[in-house]
């Protein structure tokens, strides 16, 4: 009897370990790397009835409102100016920063950004543009735009400018969506190094993770990481809260890799889970840095090192 009893019991713990290993994901945690925390347009509110929360608008980071940056200012001679956050920037001859846009292609150049778009981010005029030092003249070139436009390329990648910059020097582009970054002398984004797919940043939060992009990590209360990760995020929920899509683990860093895994989601996306928990960034989040997210219907909360949402009520 008692050997029975032991053989049983052996059974269903070795029955309950594997549950534990293959309900959370049901995936291997070793994937390629790829992009994190893509990000859809802005609009509409959450399934979850939490509200828009903060960053509601046309879904390019100026709510269509145009400041000094005008699109029809020329460039000038363009300089490199040094950022402490960014490394070496892109200005123009009034030092206001240049972007580039991750839809855009570079090869061949292509600028997809009209409209709405073109005001929140005025496009560069081509037309004056010369290499200042520090700038590889080579590196310089032009696309034609929809409406006929000449606008200026960096290492073939289209340039902008950010409405919301109003003064030299000012980088709050850097980031806006995940789309958008300062442009480098080489065409490339700007950045000082870059970071893991997921990493921990120091906020007044505390240590939060964030994504390749330095954009801040979140949990949505709702979700379920037990018998198995689930988003109850869908429709325009995503919209406002995009998934975090898988990264591999060797590429993060400070984090607590129990229950670090993706999983398929029901609509064929696969995202990543902390903790078995599906992750997001927030599109009310415009740069590296922000916490918009956090507190939001009181159920969006940062994610700790541990996985934990950070702030939530016990």
């Amino acid at each position: 009897m008692n050997t029975s009893w032991r053989r049983a019991s052996l059974v269903a713990a070795a029955a309950a370990v594997l549950a534990l290993t293959t309900a959370c994901g049901q995936e291997t945690p070793s994937v390629g790397s790829q992009s994190v925390g893509a990000t859809a347009p802005v609009g509409g509110l959450d399934n979850s009835g939490t509200g828009a929360g903060a960053g509601a608008g046309n879904g390019y980071g100026a709510d269509g409102q145009q400041d000094s940056a005008g699109a029809s200012k020329p460039a000038g001679q363009l300089a490199v100016s040094a950022n402490a956050e960014l490394g070496k920037v892109v200005t123009d001859s009034a030092g206001m920063t240049l972007y580039r846009f991750d839809a855009d292609t570079a090869e061949p150049p292509k600028s997809n950004c009209d409209g709405d778009c073109a005001t929140a981010w005025p496009p560069v005029p081509a037309d004056d543009a010369t290499a200042g030092a520090g700038i590889d003249k080579t590196l310089l070139g032009e696309v034609t735009r929809s409406d006929g436009t000449k606008q200026l390329t960096i290492g073939g990648w289209p340039a902008y400018r950010y409405a919301k910059d109003t003064q030299a020097g000012e980088t709050s582009g850097q980031g806006v969506n995940s789309k958008w970054f300062a442009l480098a002398p080489d065409g490339k984004k700007a950045s000082l190094a870059s970071l893991p797919g997921l990493s921990v940043k120091k906020t007044e939060l505390g240590d939060i993770i964030v994504d390749k992009n330095g954009m801040t990590v979140y949990r949505f209360t709702k979700d379920q990481a037990w018998p198995k990760s689930v988003s109850a995020c869908t429709g325009s929920c995503l919209e406002k809260w995009p998934a975090v899509a898988p990264v591999a683990e060797n590429d993060v860093k400070g984090i607590v890799k129990k229950g670090l895994m993706p999983f398929t989601r029901p609509d064929g996306v696969k995202q990543m889970s902390i903790g078995c928990w599906p992750i997001y960034t927030f599109s009310g989040d415009k740069k590296p840095g922000d916490t918009n997210g956090q507190g939001v219907g009181g159920t969006w909360f940062a994610v700790s090192p541990e996985g934990k949402p950070v702030g939530a009520p016990e």
